[in-house]
């Protein structure tokens, strides 16, 4: 059997208002940029992606499970979650499916709260502080590793 040629990408809450959100932390690309230049960037090494953007966390569970069925990695943005959500690391963890973790801004260099990811021990891929082509970056790391281009 074929593994799948399909990633999910996952934006977290707040995503949504990309473009208009902070622009000088999080730039004016929008919500539809991020998830086309993640689609380009998959496309170009022939995946697809199926995205989700919520800001609930039960919701993007829930598609973190569905993606154990038909993808073969995940590029997530967990926003505000990356430092409070253990719900959602454990989500990612129990599907055993390959991560990517990207982030708009370098959260290294911003609040201390934020320096702090539940998710950075279940990715494979980090890309911080690369604004939004930061998911093209982490989608072809993410393939990579998928295509034994790479070591995750």
């Amino acid at each position: 059997m074929t593994p799948p040629r399909r990633l999910l990408l996952v934006n977290g809450p707040n995503l949504n208002l990309l473009g208009t959100r902070e622009p000088d932390v999080y730039g004016t690309s929008t919500l539809a940029d991020v998830e086309r230049i993640t689609t380009d960037a998959a496309a170009s090494l022939g995946f697809e992606v199926r995205a989700v953007q919520s800001n609930h966390e039960g919701v993007l569970v829930d598609a973190i499970h569905a993606a154990r069925e038909d993808c073969a990695g995940i590029v997530i943005n967990p926003a505000g979650l990356t430092h409070t959500s253990v719900v959602l690391r454990d989500a990612l963890s129990a599907v055993a499916l390959p991560v990517a973790e990207v982030h708009i801004s370098d959260v290294s260099h911003r609040e201390p709260f934020r320096q702090h990811s539940y998710v950075a021990d279940v990715a494979i891929v980090h890309v911080v502080g690369e604004g939004v082509a930061g998911y093209a970056s982490a989608t072809r790391r993410l393939i990579d590793v998928l295509t034994g281009h790479a070591e995750g």
